[in-house]
């Protein structure tokens, strides 16, 4: 019996022994087979970031571009320092990545980058750069201010401190969007101004919210922007006034609706007033008026002219005459502009004059008719309703 057992004992200690060489075997392949899967695993896509990682002075436009060979990309993101996405898309065959417009100058940028091969293997990349910082820069001053409310004629009015050799770069950076929407063009006078505005005036009510990202943007060469702003404007009651220059009258019109008929006298012979369209820019309870600024020498120079508002550049104004004597509704007697019944000082708010100016905002529209003159140029203050909507659009 002694035996027997002992035998037993062996065989039992024999198996235990041989499986546990067994399983260390075992293991060993397991973890070579595991190795060679993972390495079957890996994607043979590629992902390029242009420009380099640690590039400094990078141009703001056309040097930051992302690839991929030999699979997709499935997944751009590109931010600034402060965190901001710059937005971008993925062409449709997957190859490659551009962002929507230019970056912004003297900024630094993290790009984040995955893309997928055939067998859906992901591959990844990381990168920053930093943009150049410019020697000379622009900006633009415009009109109207940032929470103001104006007239139906008002458009978005910028000017360039520097004139503009690459336009469509410079208007691309400027988005306008408008609750209600409506379509809205720009137009550019010269190369130093760009205005905005719809097909018709803008409806009564309509909030403007207008964003100028220059910040980088190449408008001339080697001359960058240096401003992002966001401006808001509310557009307020619908005001058209029209003069007729042989009836010397002004209807003034709310809502489409005649509010007041106001007796005028405009520009008299050899001095008539422009025909056409035209926005009020500025309002002065009192200004002086003085002849010589405006190319009529001696001619005047008045140092309290009542109740004026601004309606070109050149100095065709809508105001108050207290010298005008027996002129309005009869005769034209002015040196171009459109004159309406008042006292010096201005003080009597019941006459025409004080009421027109309390009841009008900048951005309201004076248009002209019957006049001897030609049409007002477009460039000549806020003007350019005189300008037909296709050619506005050119």
């Amino acid at each position: 019996m002694a035996v027997i057992v002992g035998g037993l004992l062996l065989a039992v200690t024999a198996c235990g022994g041989g499986g546990g060489s067994d399983s260390g075997s075992d293991a060993k392949d397991k973890a070579k087979d595991s190795t060679t899967a993972a390495q079957s695993k890996q994607s043979v896509a590629t992902v390029t970031i242009a420009p380099k990682a640690g590039a400094t002075d990078v141009d703001t436009s056309g040097a930051l571009k992302v690839t991929a060979a030999k699979g997709k990309l499935t997944e751009v993101v590109v931010k600034d320092d402060k965190g901001t996405t710059v937005s971008g898309a993925i062409s449709a065959d997957g190859a490659g990545w551009t962002p929507a417009t230019h970056l912004a100058a003297s900024t630094k940028y993290q790009v984040h980058a995955v893309a997928k091969d055939s067998e859906g293997r992901t591959a990844a990349e990381d990168s920053t750069f930093t943009t150049l910082s410019p020697q000379n820069t622009f900006i633009g001053n415009f009109t109207p201010e940032d929470g103001s409310k104006v007239g139906v004629g008002m458009p978005f009015s910028v000017r360039f401190t520097r004139g503009i050799t690459k336009p469509e770069d410079v208007e691309k950076a400027i988005e306008i969007k408008t609750e209600p929407a409506v379509d809205v063009e720009g137009h550019w006078f010269g190369n130093d101004r760009l205005d905005f505005r719809p097909e018709k005036y803008w409806k009564a009510g309509t909030k403007v919210t207008v964003k100028l990202n220059l910040d980088g943007v190449e408008g001339r060469k080697g001359v960058y922007g240096k401003q992002s702003k966001t401006v808001s404007f509310t557009i307020g009651r619908d005001q058209v006034s029209v003069v007729d220059a042989k009836k010397h009258t002004m209807k003034v019109m709310q809502e489409g609706k005649v509010v007041k008929t106001i007796p005028v006298t405009t520009g008299k012979p050899g001095y008539a007033t422009w025909n056409g369209q035209m926005v009020m820019s500025e309002k002065f309870t009192v200004t002086r008026m003085n002849g010589d600024t405006v190319g009529y020498d001696g001619e005047y120079d008045i140092k309290d002219v009542p109740h004026a508002i601004r309606l070109t550049d050149s100095g065709t104004f809508v105001h108050g005459n207290y010298w005008g004597g027996g002129a309005f509704g009869n005769y034209n007697a002015s040196h171009g502009c459109i004159g309406l019944r008042d006292v010096r000082g201005g003080y009597d708010s019941s006459v025409p004059a004080a009421w027109f100016f309390n009841h009008s905002m900048v951005g309201d529209v004076v248009v002209v008719k019957n006049s001897t003159d030609p049409t007002v140029d477009p460039a000549n203050g806020l003007n350019g309703w005189n300008i037909p909507w296709a050619e506005w659009k050119k």
